[in-house]
């Protein structure tokens, strides 16, 4: 399981979407934040953020059970 570079780089990427989703509720909702899109980075809300960083997350957890 962890031999797979796969593997570790998608709990990677979990781990690191959860700690966004984390970050991003402590937040006002009021506050504007910047999500990257690319190379570029746009001004959002709080909530369309967070939506974004659920999405990859879920992604993420979806690919990692495909491949277990």
């Amino acid at each position: 399981m962890a031999s797979n570079p796969s593997m570790v780089d998608l709990t990677k990427q979990a781990r690191s979407h959860e700690i966004a989703i984390a970050e991003l509720e402590n937040l006002p909702s009021s506050r504007a934040v910047y999500q990257r899109n690319g190379n570029l980075f746009f001004r959002t809300t709080v909530s369309k953020a967070t939506t974004m960083e659920q999405k990859q997350l879920d992604s993420a957890k979806a690919k990692m059970k495909i491949i277990q």
